[in-house]
């Protein structure tokens, strides 16, 4: 959960803006939850110079304040930006550098890296950008460990997406950060988008719908996910889906992107966050819970899929911070 309640998020807004990026940070910023609670975001706009802002399409802004919103501010968001080689006004990025030094967190979409490497904050760091301006942004920045397959990075407080519509991707992510797995599904319902897309990297996100392919394959995946701590080879799963293995891998693939032993490792470590976040069950209780075998190995998979420890990733992510959930008798350890 965030630290303090109903944190301020802090849109830029800037000449030539980027809308759709600025679309994707307000829809998931800026609307009014009150499924959320009285502790959701507060969000603002801020002109990082004078004169009228107008956006993609003919639109004309009239952001909430300048660059003085910075020091309210609990995370800042670029939109994008006018392009990898346009100019960024001195002032915006001296707030940057100052805001960040006070901890605040930055998020960039898609070209808004750009802004980011032209303050020097992501000298030393891992980021992302646009497909079509990785290598560009690697070889202007040299001191960046650009990763262009990401769908984002999220490298301590400062945080880029790829693309324009990874932003959205991103947004959520923050939000689960801050809010917790259920907040960040909620979020994505509304938007009518997927919790999570494959990228390149492990990410904190709750995992994608499956696409139903008939109802005997449908019930074989519901059974599956109701019974982790089975033991499901593939042979056993073509027996249940009454099909043969050549058609239970074919079947899965197309369900969900991935064969069958990925599609159901993937379902125990969603199950294991799931476990981390919301209770305070020892992780020898939730290694036995989803079939992921000896704590041991549960730690050694968790970790090379998700980059933290399952100790580490509690502490981040638990919902209470440490308090038990509804369903944690046993203490954490490990």
């Amino acid at each position: 959960m965030p630290k303090l309640a109903n944190p301020l998020i802090v849109i830029v807004a800037y000449d030539r803006l980027c809308t759709f990026e600025f679309g994707c940070a307000f829809e998931v910023f800026g609307l009014s939850r009150p499924e959320m609670g009285p502790g959701w975001y507060r969000c603002m706009t801020a002109a990082i110079e004078p004169g009228p802002i107008r956006g993609a399409g003919g639109l004309l802004l009239d952001p909430d304040g300048g660059l003085e919103l910075f020091d309210q501010a609990d995370t800042i968001v670029i939109p994008g930006w006018r392009g990898p080689d346009t100019d960024v006004p001195g002032l915006f990025l001296e707030a940057l550098k100052t805001t960040h030094a006070k901890g605040v967190r930055i998020v960039s979409i898609c070209g808004g890296a750009f802004v980011l490497a032209r303050a020097g904050l992501l000298d030393g760091r891992r980021a992302t950008t646009h497909w079509h301006h990785a290598a560009r942004l690697a070889t202007a920045y040299p001191k960046i460990n650009v990763e262009p397959h990401a769908l984002y990075v999220d490298d301590e407080n400062i945080l880029t997406s790829a693309g324009s519509a990874a932003g959205l991707d991103l947004c959520i992510h923050v939000v689960r950060k801050d809010f917790g797995m259920k907040a960040a599904n909620s979020v994505a319902r509304r938007l009518v988008v997927a919790a999570h897309r494959e990228g390149g990297q492990a990410q904190f996100i709750e995992r994608p719908v499956v696409q139903r392919s008939g109802t005997r394959l449908s019930a074989l995946l519901d059974t599956i996910r109701g019974s982790l701590a089975e033991q499901w080879s593939i042979q056993r799963m073509a027996d249940e889906a009454r099909v043969s293995v050549r058609s239970l891998h074919r079947h899965i693939r197309e369900a969900t992107g991935t064969a069958p032993g990925e599609w159901l490792q993937n379902e125990r470590l969603a199950r294991a966050r799931e476990l981390l976040e919301e209770t305070a069950l020892s992780v020898s209780a939730i290694a036995a819970h989803t079939g992921l075998g000896t704590a041991t190995n549960f730690r050694n998979h968790f970790r090379a899929n998700i980059g933290l420890s399952p100790i580490a990733y509690r502490s981040r992510f638990h919902a209470g911070k440490g308090a038990p959930g509804p369903q944690s008798p046993i203490a954490a350890t490990g």
